[in-house]
């Protein structure tokens, strides 16, 4: 029978979600200040580096990002347990995910030298091609240590510890900041060295969530085979769903770097911007997410629809925010990332269509981190992937090339993406689809000895 004494916040969920989410929230900003501090020491070189690195960094991310949607399940699987009562089960769970990592790190560490062969095919210029190949050459070995950090960042988050990988996030963009300024400025190593600045803020990031976490999962290692299925089980379909969306996204951004330099560094100008829009929101997503799963493995199914209502609340008035600030300093923030006119201009225009899909996509997000709590990963997956690619290439094509939209047509087809999404996933959640799977995932974590 599951503890339900285990869920101090079921009389006041918005005080715990709001307790998850800021360190969670600082954490992906920091990401993100990682990533704007890469671009904007690039853009001092060039259109070319910057279309280079926009390019390398979108082909990157698509071969890693299997491996970062098969470690979400970790978060599921370890907050079921602990709503379950059963805190025994978080170590080798734990483990499990850390084999995983190893495992899936390797791989994309060689298979992805295949990806930095097709960079210069598919640029727009020559220079641009070498400098997005040098880039991700480098930005790939960095692949192991960041599937460790996010499975010790998923075990921390699972058992309500979100302020061990804030602390080691925060570090690490610093370390990555002062390294980009060193490499790039001073040395002048070119574009590459903001990949090595991250490999080397990477490594500290995960050594220090790790130390902070006591080894998670390292004294559970030898057990680790006996627990993948758990988190196979729930994290397949979240990382197949995380590598075909993505697919859909590299498509929409290899068909606006044919373009021209200049909508590909617009487009990489805008993508930086927005992740201080949709990373807050995420962070909102993924506290219900573990908050969802803890009332999963307690079988307090109830709390589920109140505490989405509670974080749409959140995401939504963030939402609203950015979508303020977006229309009224769309120019000025555009400016922040380099004198091209030409960049700045489509880069602004990108940033005025953004303002439009902000509350869609935080309907979407906070949908997608419900139903993954719930267990219900399957349905996520499914929508996720059928809609990313009825929506982002064809309409990227459409009215990026056919109507001559440049850019900003890729921007049409993700703001459908984003609100058909929304719209069906809020659908699934408000009849209560997901019950079915929850039941399914609470008799796996009390069955399992």
């Amino acid at each position: 029978m599951s503890d339900r004494s285990e869920l101090s916040w079921r009389e006041a969920p918005l005080g715990e979600l709001v307790r998850l989410a800021w360190p969670i929230c600082i954490s992906m900003l920091s990401y993100s200040a990682m990533t704007v501090a890469d671009t904007a020491f690039v853009g001092t070189l060039g259109p070319a580096a910057l279309a280079g690195v926009g390019l390398a960094g979108t082909l990157g991310f698509a071969c890693i990002v299997f491996g970062i949607g098969l470690l979400r399940g970790v978060k599921i699987v370890v907050s079921q347990a602990v709503g379950a009562g059963k805190h025994d089960h978080v170590d080798p769970l734990a483990a499990a995910g850390l084999l995983i990592a190893l495992g899936m790190g390797l791989l994309v560490l060689f298979a992805g030298q295949l990806v930095v062969a097709l960079v210069p095919s598919l640029a727009a210029s020559p220079l641009a091609g070498e400098y997005g190949a040098d880039y991700l050459q480098v930005r790939l070995l960095a692949t192991p240590l960041l599937y460790i950090f996010c499975t010790t960042r998923e075990t921390s988050y699972g058992v309500g510890d979100s302020r061990s990988p804030m602390i080691a996030s925060v570090v690490a963009n610093l370390v990555n900041i002062a390294l980009d300024y060193v490499f790039i400025i001073k040395v002048g190593t070119g574009p590459s060295g903001a990949a090595w600045a991250t490999l080397i803020a990477t490594a500290f990031e995960a050594g220090i969530v790790l130390w902070l976490r006591d080894g998670a999962g390292l004294r559970s290692l030898p057990l680790a085979r006996k627990w993948l299925g758990s988190v196979l089980n729930v994290g397949f379909s979240t990382g197949v769903q995380f590598a075909v969306e993505v697919g859909a996204f590299t498509l929409l951004t290899v068909l606006i770097a044919a373009m021209s330099e200049t909508e590909m560094a617009a487009h990489q100008v805008a993508l930086c911007v927005m992740h201080f829009a949709f990373l807050p929101m995420l962070a909102i997503s993924e506290a219900a997410s573990v908050m969802a799963g803890q009332a999963v493995g307690a079988d307090r199914d109830e709390l589920i629809p109140k505490l989405a209502g509670y974080a749409m609340a959140l995401a939504g008035l963030y939402a609203l925010t950015c979508t303020l600030i977006l229309l009224l300093r769309a120019h000025q923030i555009a400016g922040f990332f380099g004198d091209d006119l030409g960049v700045r201009k489509t880069a602004t225009n990108l940033l005025y269509m953004a303002a439009l899909f902000q509350l869609g996509d935080a309907f979407n997000i906070v949908a997608r981190g419900m139903l993954r709590g719930t267990g219900d990963v399957r349905f996520a997956a499914i929508v996720g992937v059928l809609i990313s690619w009825l929506a982002l290439p064809p309409l990227t094509w459409f009215f990026g090339h056919h109507l001559g939209m440049g850019a900003i047509g890729g921007w049409f087809a993700i703001t459908a993406e984003i609100f058909s999404a929304a719209t069906i996933l809020w659908w699934r959640l408000g009849r209560g689809g997901w019950r079915a799977s929850a039941r399914k995932s609470r008799d796996l974590v009390l069955a399992k000895s």
